[in-house]
């Protein structure tokens, strides 16, 4: 029997999108915004140079198709991506009116998203004053910290002394649909962070927050303050069955790795692999090796996003990208007869671009182990019926498969 392999690559994004100018970073559209084109263009040009040198470098990633990909979504240029496709590739656009993660990752497995996203304004206070109360009396607190738009590491650098000081949780949310909650492991305690979102999270998911995001952290103001990888997503449930519930209900295994679980709220998978990129390239692996026929494996590799693109890092996105492309090379080969895997992404979020928030595009789609060819321009949704026709599971949504 089939197995499939479907990996996103987080806001790995390659312009495009037909939409783009309803979306916004601060008062710039994001018209022409270009993750992957505009990376490859700033390491042609030496703009890249920090831990890395050179053209992009992406030989997997390319041969399947993702120079193509990208041109084909926005006609841009992408020095260093142009090798003639061996696999099976074409570009996804996204209908669901966000530019988030759960809108992304639910209409890529078959259940675009039906409502509009609450978002916090980008004022200070952010929060409405009956959330506030809410969280301090939850938390057992005189007050909160922060209670605005802020980017997650400098609001911890900002507020941790005094968070340390007080007890008071750091509260923050950004330009996604989210109320996120930045507390110390140790002082604070993981558990009681935990709880905290946890019995937040109904409230906040009836006003349609889409997430409510634990942010633990450690160190001293001596040495500093580092995130943790403990970070836990309470996300709301998706309003139907999605692609792992169709294949669970088909009788095969479905193995989340990375933050998917959180994503879906463990909606119909079996097992889930939390940590870096690295752990998660080496779990990915694994399942390759092991996994059973029938299976699907549904993982998420954020930090292109987290880490490279929230901070506008051209350099560092290029890094990560050229390892993952390293790694892929060394799974291609293990996969069995039968097998798919399929590549693609959930939004853009161009470093190049001016803000912090992610950037609408279209992703590419790229497939190995299925032969060559081009889908052309489908739908996020025919991500997932793709994936179930391989399987031979019945398509629960819209999409149609391009295979």
């Amino acid at each position: 029997m089939p197995r499939a392999f479907l990996v996103v690559m987080d806001s790995v994004g390659c312009g495009g999108a037909p939409d783009a100018d309803l979306f916004f970073n601060g008062t710039r559209p994001d018209t022409g915004a270009n993750t992957l084109a505009h990376i490859a263009q700033a390491c042609a040009e030496g703009r890249a140079e920090e831990g890395r040198s050179g053209p992009l470098s992406l030989p997997n990633l390319d041969r399947l198709g993702l120079g193509e990909a990208v041109r084909l979504a926005s006609g841009d240029l992408t020095p260093g991506l142009d090798a003639q496709p061996t696999g099976f590739w074409g570009a996804a656009r996204e209908h669901s009116m966000g530019k988030d993660t759960p809108s992304g990752h639910w209409e890529l497995a078959g259940v675009p998203v039906p409502w509009d996203w609450h978002y916090f304004p980008d004022t200070t206070p952010a929060f409405p004053a009956d959330l506030v109360c809410q969280v301090c009396a939850v938390a057992g607190t005189g007050a909160i910290l922060g209670n605005c738009h802020a980017s997650g590491t400098q609001i911890i650098a900002e507020h941790a002394a005094e968070h340390i000081r007080t007890g008071h949780p750091i509260c923050y949310t950004s330009a996604d649909s989210v109320f996120q909650i930045a507390a110390h492991e140790e002082h604070f305690g993981l558990q009681r962070l935990l709880d905290l979102c946890e019995t937040l999270a109904p409230s906040l998911h009836a006003m349609k927050v889409g997430r409510v995001i634990a942010r633990p952290f450690i160190g001293n103001v001596t040495d500093g303050f580092q995130r943790t990888s403990n970070r836990k997503d309470y996300a709301i449930a998706p309003p139907a069955p999605v692609l792992s519930n169709w294949v669970q209900d088909a009788g095969g295994t479905v193995h989340a790795v990375g933050k998917i679980g959180d994503i879906f709220s463990m909606q119909g998978f079996d097992d889930v692999v939390k940590g870096t990129d690295a752990t998660l390239m080496q779990a990915l692996g694994h399942l390759v090796d092991t996994a059973d026929d029938g299976s699907l494996t549904f993982a998420n590799f954020v930090e292109f996003d987290s880490l490279y693109g929230h901070r506008r890092d051209i350099s560092g996105y290029a890094r990560a990208l050229e390892w993952f492309d390293v790694q892929l090379g060394q799974i291609l080969p293990r996969l069995r007869q039968g097998d798919l895997l399929v590549l693609t992404a959930d939004h853009g979020n161009d470093p190049s671009w001016s803000g912090t928030d992610h950037t609408r595009e279209m992703v590419p789609v790229i497939c190995a182990n299925v032969g060559h060819g081009q889908a052309g321009v489908v739908d996020f949704v025919d991500v997932a019926a793709t994936v179930a026709a391989h399987l031979g599971v019945p398509v629960c949504g819209t999409g149609k498969g391009w295979l």
